[in-house]
């Protein structure tokens, strides 16, 4: 079997030789400190991770739109004002970009055709197609909602006190993804992972009820674009997300990660939710354990959970400028070497 081959029998729930590796996005300090000067292409090829990746959540720097760029600040796709302070996720600010009914009357959306994600896929497809499964990172609609309105605060607030605001941000944001994805997927990707997070350490940000009354609906028809045009969906968010387990198996979502350690157990959730599972190597200890910490914590996780099948093992959540790439390197041998 070759890397895309191992991914897509995976998502199928069928037998492979080994357990696949991968990461959402592997931060590019990590990989210059491991080899400096290798592009991300070769990088994938040299140590031999599974799926290839490029990101529709961040705008690559020559690309954003900077409002004043030694503050950090540009503006999204949505138009949203956002904050970076060198990493690669950006923090939304005040005031919002959407503020009332009226504002959505003359409100523009992002043109899915223009979105500069579509250029780099290409090159993920012509370098990798057949040989590697090649995915996209991005969201669906709790993230964008979140954008217009500047941040959670606002948007809870909406949900009591104007849904109807709330219902036509998802429509707008379903309309972008869906269109977005359904080309993606045309061109050749094979995997969208939509990255919305709902959870955190203790649980959803918001409640279940609220997920299933406003996000869900938005969220399925996502998922059934990406399923109808051909693709497979993996569903991560960080956090304890056990109370929603059976609200995103609603949405028929193919595999649910990565998923993190400690708050969720891989080969329980596949065998209770009876859905593909991605993880969970904690990203802490990647960043601060010991090479052989990390050796035992790979071999605990695969033995754990690979007998079940429908598993790809990879870090907790993605590999940040944090991790040690000792670390990392040693999670991906592992990983290929150490065979039940």
């Amino acid at each position: 079997m070759n890397s895309y081959e191992r991914v897509i029998a995976t998502l199928r729930g069928e037998n492979v030789d080994c357990v696949p590796c991968a990461e959402m996005f592997i931060d590019p300090k990590v990989i210059d400190k491991i080899k400096p000067g290798i592009s991300y292409f070769d990088f994938v090829d040299e140590v031999d991770i599974d799926i290839a990746t490029c990101l529709t959540i961040a705008d690559p720097t020559d690309k954003i739109q900077w409002i004043d760029q030694v503050n950090g600040l540009w503006r999204d796709k949505w138009g949203a004002v956002q904050k970076n302070d060198g990493d690669v996720l950006s923090v939304v600010m005040e005031p919002p970009i959407i503020d009332s009914l009226d504002d959505l009357e003359n409100y523009e959306a992002p043109a899915p055709e223009k979105a500069h994600v579509l250029e780099d896929a290409e090159k993920l497809i012509e370098r990798f197609k057949g040989k590697r499964a090649i995915a996209v990172v991005g969201e669906a609609v709790f993230a964008p909602i979140q954008y217009m309105r500047a941040g959670l605060q606002n948007l809870v607030l909406d949900f009591y006190d104007r849904p109807e605001l709330v219902r036509k941000m998802v429509s707008i944001a379903v309309e972008y993804h869906s269109q977005l994805y359904s080309k993606l997927i045309a061109m050749g990707v094979d995997i969208v992972f939509l990255g919305d997070d709902f959870c955190a350490k203790h649980g959803p940000m918001i409640s279940p009820e609220h997920i299933r009354e406003f996000i869900l609906p938005g969220f399925k028809q996502v998922v059934k674009a990406i399923k109808d045009a051909g693709g497979y969906c993996i569903k991560h968010t960080d956090g304890d997300i056990y109370k929603i387990i059976p609200i995103l198996k609603e949405a028929e979502v193919d595999m649910l990660g990565p998923l993190e350690s400690p708050y969720m157990n891989l080969a329980e959730v596949r065998d209770k939710y009876d859905v593909g599972v991605m993880g969970n190597i904690n990203v802490d200890l990647l960043s601060r354990g010991t090479v052989k910490q990390v050796e035992a914590e790979t071999k605990k996780v695969i033995e754990s959970t690979a007998p079940g099948g429908r598993f790809i093992l990879s870090s907790g959540n993605s590999i940040s400028s944090a991790v040690n790439p000792e670390n990392l390197m040693t999670m991906i041998k592992t990983c290929k070497n150490y065979h039940l």
